[in-house]
């Protein structure tokens, strides 16, 4: 009883919060819609790293379930966050001008996520840049109005059209396998990290990318980990587009559904549960594997 009357209050204080906020403030932080990001991604050879809930509650000196905060990881967060590179577009989500194009959970979570993160955005944003849509790996589940997807999906899927990608993944990532995500691209090959606390291993998944040269795409999904490469890599040189959780994102999209599904191949970690899935492509493609 106590904790359903904790939700009620939370609901109440998170809607009155984000009424007075938007009554307000005339100022919020700016994002791109998600078609401008995908367009902004093809038509320039820029890079992009991606904000979720997640980076915000380490940049909080909270752990996640991926990762374990550190200071070290929290500074690096807030430098990445502020947008300091014209070329590395830095993705937040479109949350700060309301959350109504969203079905109902996600903007129930949203607003508790506000709530006790917005003044996090606001410390360490900045109002001067345009933020791209972090909702771009994420393009299907949490919007009211599906019609656009399957343009959005099949313009991301360009942009590494023709190309040579590297991929740089969890174990149970398996972005693209099963699947056509990266059905047009030139050739891709993956490097596969651990599934959590991959900071630890950073020095040796930051060998094990630059030992490709900077002509080829890189693809990063492993978490927080991924914003810190993916600004060392831009530095060096390298187009960097942190995809996240695309491509489960996708599978949903193919199945249809309207929940949040528990994908099979999510727990595939070995060499015989990834042939007996048919995963013969996925295999062949690991090049790197960082312990």
């Amino acid at each position: 009883m106590k904790n359903r009357i904790k939700d009620v209050i939370k609901v109440i204080l998170a809607d009155l919060y984000d009424w007075l906020y938007r009554k307000i403030i005339k100022n919020p932080l700016k994002v791109m819609s998600v078609e401008e990001t995908i367009d902004e991604l093809l038509t320039t050879q820029k890079s992009l790293v991606r904000f979720g809930d997640g980076e915000i509650m380490v940049i909080r000196g909270k752990d996640i379930h991926t990762q374990k905060n550190t200071t070290e990881i929290a500074d690096g967060l807030k430098r990445i966050i502020a947008y300091p590179y014209d070329d590395l577009m830095v993705s937040l989500p479109d949350i700060f001008e309301g959350v109504e194009s969203y079905q109902q959970q996600s903007q129930r979570f949203w607003k508790d996520h506000l709530l006790f993160c917005r003044r996090f955005y606001h410390r360490y944003c900045s109002r001067e840049r345009i933020y791209a849509n972090a909702f771009l790996p994420r393009f299907y589940y949490i919007f009211h109005d599906k019609t656009p997807c399957k343009c959005w999906i099949d313009k991301i899927k360009k942009i590494w059209d023709n190309m040579d990608v590297v991929v740089v993944e969890g174990t149970t990532s398996h972005s693209g396998a099963g699947n056509d995500l990266f059905l047009s691209a030139k050739s891709v090959e993956r490097i596969i990290c651990p599934p959590k606390d991959a900071m630890q291993s950073y020095a040796k998944i930051l060998e094990a990318c630059v030992s490709y040269g900077n002509d080829r795409l890189f693809l990063l999904a492993i978490g927080v980990t991924s914003k810190l490469l993916a600004e060392e890599l831009f530095l060096k040189g390298y187009r960097v587009i942190d995809i996240g959780n695309l491509d489960m994102e996708y599978e949903w999209y193919l199945k249809g559904t309207d929940k949040k599904l528990l994908l099979a191949k999510h727990g595939y970690t070995t060499e015989a549960e990834n042939r007996a899935a048919g995963y013969e492509e996925y295999l062949s493609q690991i090049k790197i594997i960082v312990n």
